[in-house]
């Protein structure tokens, strides 16, 4: 078996050689665009780049504490968050965009606080259930006092409104629970009861509604509410097994719109074809394995429940960003982490896998 050592390495490569390629394809997708309304065809490049060099720095910071100390910020990093979310909705403090009030906007770029809520939650929730399994299985005092941390999150990202965080947060928390050890019938519950409100939450937008039916016929609702689906499917069937060759895709050019993040996998499959969208996956489906490789091999509950947290809050965007661009989802607008353009997404999934190779060096530390 691999030792916990070269299991990170392995994990460390693979996100080098995922943020490279998003770094390119950023630069390609985004060239002409940038060029236009922006006087310079690296603009979005050296934006990117600056994202990468943040992410970084954090991710060297989170290298350099221990376990305790992580512990201990788990319970700031969640009031922070929290207040963060509360802040954002305040109309004189948050920006709205296309209806949405998500970001602050900052000097230089804006930030997305729902970004911090999925680590610092993934944080909280590692600490709070390596601290009480002895009460995991109570509903009092082991299942409500996570949960309504988290739905407090998922009820302020909704506000915003932004369901697929809110449910992607929701979904890592539901994972987290069950490997902590919480009981199998509140965890039934919980879901049997999400699945009305959820529900609800669709049915109650007329967009969600129009989603779900272009999804189901995209190409009956091309001009509309199907648009950035057929377009996706173009592009993906036009990159062939070889793909058009880098820089020379059509789609990126005002046909698929956000090319360079909710559909950065659409414009990768059309460009490098089905063998470099299957390196893609691959590279995914790697970097899960090593992870799960180090959640068994590293012995404390807290670093076993982070590395799941982390490979959970991973995987889910990447398997909705692809599912999305392939037709096999409802179009949601979740980046591909690593490689998707967006600042907050890209810093703090470097600050999540920092975490994780944090905790796989606690044998080292013994």
């Amino acid at each position: 078996m691999m030792t916990l050592r070269q299991n990170r390495i392995s994990i460390f490569i693979i996100c080098v050689i995922l943020i490279s390629l998003g770094l390119v394809m950023v630069y390609n997708s985004t060239a002409l665009m940038a060029y236009e309304y922006y006087g310079s065809s690296a603009y979005f490049f050296q934006r990117h780049l600056v994202f990468i060099l943040v992410g970084l720095v954090i991710s060297f910071f989170i290298m350099l504490l221990d376990i305790e100390t992580l512990k201990r910020f788990s319970k700031p990093c969640v009031i922070c968050s929290i207040c963060l979310l509360i802040l954002v909705l305040i109309p004189s403090l948050g920006r709205r965009v296309s209806g949405a009030q998500r970001w602050f906007h900052l000097v230089f770029f804006n930030f997305q606080p729902s970004e911090f809520v999925k680590v610092a939650i993934i944080l909280y929730l590692a600490d709070f259930m390596s601290r009480k399994r002895e009460k995991i299985k109570s509903l009092t005092y082991g299942f409500l006092p996570p949960m309504l941390v988290v739905l407090l999150c998922f009820g302020l990202i909704l506000l915003q409104p932004d369901l697929g965080t809110a449910v992607l947060i929701f979904a890592v928390a539901i994972f987290m629970l069950f490997a902590g050890g919480a009981r199998i019938k509140y965890i039934f519950s919980l879901v049997l009861l999400a699945v009305p409100a959820f529900t609800y939450l669709i049915i109650n937008k007329p967009y969600r509604v129009r989603r779900i039916i272009s999804f189901i016929n995209p190409w009956k609702h091309k001009a509309d509410a199907g648009y950035q689906l057929v377009q996706s499917l173009i592009a993906l069937g036009s990159g062939g097994l070889f793909g058009v060759g880098l820089g020379g895709g059509q789609q990126k050019l005002y046909y698929l719109p956000a090319a360079h993040t909710d559909f950065i996998f659409s414009i990768i499959g059309e460009e490098l074809g089905f063998l470099g969208a299957g390196a893609v996956i691959l590279l995914f489906a790697m970097f899960i394995f090593f992870a799960a490789l180090i959640a068994f091999q590293v012995r404390s509950s807290f670093s076993k429940l982070l590395i799941l947290g982390v490979v959970s809050l991973i995987s889910l965007q990447a398997i909705v960003h692809i599912g999305t661009s392939t037709g096999f989802l409802p179009t949601k607008g979740l980046p591909l982490p690593f490689l998707s353009y967006g600042g907050s997404s890209l810093v703090f999934n470097m600050a999540a896998v920092a975490l994780l190779l944090n905790v796989s060096r606690e044998k080292e530390r013994i």
